[in-house]
């Protein structure tokens, strides 16, 4: 199925490669472009809801003017392998903010760190006037490659090596 989707399809993200790494505690890692015009990327933990992917963090940050002022985002998901595997969405970024520890922050901290050292990290950030921000990107593009039957750029493993000679 994988080979057989083009990449942009939305249901990339039901496929096996897609939900380890939506499962997975590699980090996400952010791209947008800053106020002044230059790209940035953050690596971030994340949740995944089952249709947006969540980042939280604490509220007043210079990315989060950057991501209202321009929402437009991608994101990459990957695992160095071998072999690799690679989930790229694409999509808009909607900013909240709210008062407390997001639930998605809560959720990310236990997935990447377990039950023990997840419920340490949310206490330790837990306090009064404490505001955080929830970074929401409802795919609009995703893409796969796990250079084995997907490769950028080529569609056999043979167009792939010839690309780099």
């Amino acid at each position: 199925m994988t080979t057989t989707l083009p990449q942009g399809d939305l249901r990339l993200l039901e496929t096996d490669l897609a939900q380890r790494m939506l499962a997975s505690t590699e980090l996400a890692r952010l791209a947008y472009v800053a106020p002044d015009g230059t790209p940035r990327v953050l690596p971030m933990l994340f949740h995944w809801t089952g249709d947006e992917l969540v980042m939280a963090t604490f509220a007043g940050t210079a990315k989060l003017a950057a991501l209202r002022a321009n929402p437009a985002v991608a994101v990459t998901i990957d695992r160095a392998g071998p072999p690799p595997e690679v989930l790229l969405l694409r999509g808009n970024a909607v900013v909240t903010e709210v008062d407390g520890v997001l639930p998605e922050y809560a959720a990310a901290q236990r997935r990447y760190y377990g039950p023990e050292h997840g419920a340490a990290a949310v206490a330790e950030v837990d306090r009064p006037g404490l505001r955080m921000a929830r970074i929401a990107v409802r795919p609009s593009w995703a893409g796969t490659f796990d250079f084995q039957e997907r490769f950028p750029g080529g569609r056999t493993a043979e167009d792939f090596a010839r690309r780099g000679r």
